[in-house]
């Protein structure tokens, strides 16, 4: 990748340039997924953890788990879930405007005062599409677009993940970003898009 391609990664579609990163360990837990597609999820989430140089943990001080990843059939689901709308701000109007817009999916950040990410929330709606894909797709996807903030629209059109014969890998680009993403001398948070340049140096040969 170069410059204006990592760029676009992290530029949003109001134009404003927002990279984060996590600032702590991450402690994922899923619910919703029976127990074979769970360790599929908790494996994936290592990998990418692993790749990003970055922690896993067993708790969080804090909020117990700080990446949520709720699987269900209709938006409506959400609501009935206890403490949600204490987490997610907004949670009725935000589950009524994904229902309208047919949405299956949807991922929300909180950040430290730092900037960093502080907890995520994944909410997968397992429609007809989602429901067709392979496990280890689904969970590689969404540990991804969860270990960085990408820009909203950084994967329209193009999912970060390539298949090589039966396998369905990390796009080789994509897994440098994130690499570079957690080099421990850039910030855990950016709104400069001169960030961008100095990620791009990074992904460089040598």
């Amino acid at each position: 990748m170069d410059p204006v391609e990592v760029e676009a990664c992290f530029t949003r579609s109001d134009g404003s340039y927002l990279f984060a990163r996590w600032g702590r360990p991450i402690v994922p837990v899923v619910f919703g997924v029976d127990d074979a597609s769970l360790g599929v999820f908790k494996g994936a989430f290592e990998a990418v953890v692993a790749l990003a140089g970055h922690r896993m943990a067993q708790t969080d001080p804090e909020l117990g788990a700080n990446l949520m990843v709720f699987a269900f059939r209709d938006w409506e689901e959400l609501l009935e879930v206890r403490d949600l709308g204490r987490l997610v701000p907004g949670l009725p109007a935000l589950v009524a405007r994904l229902r309208a817009a047919g949405a299956n999916q949807y991922r929300s950040f909180r950040f430290d005062p730092s900037g960093a990410i502080r907890a995520a929330f994944v909410f997968l709606r397992m429609d007809a599409a989602l429901a067709a894909m392979e496990a280890e797709t689904l969970a590689l996807a969404q540990a991804v677009q969860t270990v960085l903030l990408w820009s909203d629209r950084a994967f329209d059109g193009s999912s970060p993940l390539a298949r090589v014969g039966r396998r369905v890998i990390l796009r080789p680009e994509i897994a440098a970003v994130i690499r570079a993403g957690y080099d421990p001398v850039l910030p855990v948070m950016a709104r400069d898009p001169g960030h961008a340049l100095r990620l791009a140096a990074r992904l460089r040969p040598g």
